[in-house]
């Protein structure tokens, strides 16, 4: 998603001697956006990676049902990481192209005290779930997973917008430069705490937290000293309103958003129990990869898909589109063409022998991955457009087929029930997500069609 649509360059033509905006290949304007994307994955491929790897050690070195705890208090915090996306990082990214583009230090002054407030919010919301599982669930490891997520949460969430903020301006070297001290950080300790017999699901997540302390405080240095000096400070009030009024839709969208691809581990969990949890999460694991990878380049394209849409018009954005739907879904097939032939020896390597008997499943969780990767294409725009509304009705589209059809397919078909029905929300997401940008564009186009010109004075 770097190297992303051409740009224009001018040329002059003699006869008649008149310059013309014409589209052709330059390379020195290609080059930078392949540097940044690789970067950008770089970055990406760091934290996912090093995520990943705790993931895989954990499903070695737990017993299934404690890796089951993990994986649902982990499910739970991929929708507070949404809604930290929604309200927080995805607004940051829009608004840092347009309304604070000349003020970016007192405008993320703003967004840091809007970080500590939602991070309150969303502990304790998370501390009451910890007494609910050990009290009500009777449930002990459930209870430690929920504790561990509660104060690592903060830590997380704000390495990720320190992160983000290297991407406002398309400079994602010190991002990825972070990155490597979370990388060294995570799997440095969660070796040292296996090695000492501490390792569950507790001391799992307290791993991440000191991991994204560190590699934060040396992130915010970095950005401190690259920021231009602040013209002005932001009223929090001001921000919070902003980022309430684009991020109201995108809240709501990804809390539909979760629903048809992380609901079926709690689902799972109460039908199934803890252990058949963790089988579905180490099968999940695979997938993680290819979807940080899109994430990291989303990431990176989002800002300057806004300055496309708001400078270039309709037509610019529906070819912008189009290329980032091409460019995802051919990674999304390049990736599962090398990983599915392999998948029972992988499977048997990564996992020291666990879960081997889920493996038939990589090629539904690679249908629904591709699915998912063509709809980011029209997703990445329709945020750009500032319409986080269109995707709410996507989303909320896919979460109808994940209740109606996904909650009876988990109760009698276990977890090939879970993948079909994560298959179908994901082609029904892609269908409704195409469907909205297509109208969006087309009333871009007419809106620009129809704009008065002025009449020369006379």
């Amino acid at each position: 998603m770097s190297a992303v649509s051409s740009q224009e360059s001018t040329t002059t033509v003699c006869d008649p001697p008149t310059s013309v905006p014409v589209r052709q290949f330059n390379l020195k304007r290609i080059l930078p956006w392949v540097g940044k994307g690789g970067l950008a994955i770089v970055d990406y491929g760091l934290i996912s990676g090093s995520n990943f790897l705790l993931g895989v050690l954990l499903a070695r070195w737990l017993a299934p049902a404690e890796y089951g705890a993990y994986a649902l208090a982990f499910s739970i915090f991929i929708l507070v990481a949404f809604l930290y996306q929604a309200l927080l990082l995805e607004p940051l990214s829009v608004f840092s192209g347009t309304t604070y583009r000349d003020n970016l230090r007192g405008y993320l002054k703003a967004t840091v005290w809007l970080h500590w407030t939602l991070s309150f919010v969303v502990c304790f919301l998370l501390g009451g779930t910890a007494v609910v599982a050990l009290v009500w669930w009777h449930s002990p490891a459930s209870a430690a997973a929920f504790a561990g997520l509660t104060i690592a949460t903060p830590f997380i969430l704000i390495h990720a917008l320190g992160r983000r903020s290297f991407y406002l301006k398309m400079s994602p070297a010190p991002a990825a430069f972070g990155s490597i001290f979370y990388c060294v950080l995570v799997t440095s300790a969660v070796f040292m705490v296996y090695r000492r017999g501490w390792l569950t699901s507790f001391t799992a997540y307290l791993v991440m937290a000191l991991a994204s302390l560190v590699s934060g405080i040396v992130m915010f240095f970095q950005l401190n000293a690259k920021l231009e000096p602040a013209t002005s400070h932001p009223r929090l009030r001001n921000v919070c309103a902003k980022h309430w009024e684009y991020g109201k839709w995108a809240f709501g969208a990804c809390v539909v958003g979760w629903i048809p691809n992380y609901v079926y581990i709690p689902l799972v969990s109460s039908f199934s129990g803890m252990a058949a949890a963790g089988e579905l999460r180490a099968v999940m694991n695979f997938a993680a990869p290819l979807l940080q990878t899109l994430a990291a380049l989303s990431m990176l394209v989002l800002p300057y898909a806004a300055r496309v849409q708001s400078e270039e018009g309709s037509h610019a954005a529906s070819v912008l589109s189009r290329k980032l739907t091409l460019l995802f879904v051919a990674g999304g097939v390049a990736y599962w063409a090398v990983l599915i032939p392999l998948r029972q020896p992988v499977f048997h390597f990564v996992y020291a022998g666990k879960y081997t008997e889920s493996s038939y499943l990589i090629p539904l969780f690679a249908l629904e991955s591709i699915l998912w990767s063509a709809a980011l294409g029209p997703a990445i725009l329709l945020r750009a457009m500032e319409s986080p509304r269109s995707l709410f009705f996507a989303n909320g589209a896919a979460s109808v087929i994940a209740i109606i059809f996904g909650i009876p397919a988990t109760r009698y078909f276990g977890l090939r029930g879970v993948v079909w029905s994560i298959v179908l929300a994901n082609l029904l997401y892609m269908i409704v997500a195409f469907m909205l940008a297509s109208r969006k564009f087309a009333a871009l186009k007419a809106r620009e069609v129809n704009v008065e010109v002025p009449l020369p004075a006379r």
